[in-house]
């Protein structure tokens, strides 16, 4: 059963505008997970790309990085994502590396659009060959580029992810 769907996202949008009034960006975003009396809300975040000068502080990767520290872990399995916009490809990858279950979102890449966000845009760049895309992507393969891979495989102690 998915959570309560409008109050979440009404508590996101409402984060997204009080994000403008404090200096950030319109984005909001709620990690919740089930507790045993319904839905807990795990951590919140809002854009604050400007304020931090931090070009990864979405409003979805800070509650992903506030509901991993808030529960102790980088696996968020069981967790889902709402936000006050669909997440960008950054945002969508890393509701993906962090393994919720879902993610449930209010307005969409052609409202960011036009709001002057460049959403659509990398979306529609993401479908270019990697070398086409801005900035352009290659491949090179020094000696020993994948040491570190067979470094990783033989650490005993590594944690999975």
């Amino acid at each position: 059963m998915p959570p309560p769907l409008a109050p979440l996202l009404e508590r996101a949008v409402s984060l997204a505008v009080a994000s403008v009034a404090d200096g950030g960006g319109p984005f909001g975003a709620v990690v919740v997970r089930p507790a045993a009396d319904g839905w807990e809300t795990v951590a919140e975040g809002t854009n604050r790309v400007t304020a931090t000068h931090d070009p990864s502080a979405h409003a979805e990767v800070v509650a992903l990085r506030a509901a991993g520290a808030a529960l102790g872990t980088h696996d968020l399995a069981g967790c889902v994502l709402l936000s006050s916009c669909e997440p960008c490809p950054m945002c969508r990858a890393t509701a993906m590396w962090a393994r919720v279950d879902a993610v449930w979102f209010a307005a969409d890449r052609h409202d960011a659009a036009r709001a002057g966000f460049d959403d659509l845009a990398f979306y529609d760049m993401l479908d270019l060959p990697p070398e086409q895309q801005v900035p352009p992507v290659r491949a090179a393969a020094p000696l020993g580029a994948t040491r570190p891979f067979e470094a990783w495989a033989a650490h005993e102690a590594r944690v999975e992810y």
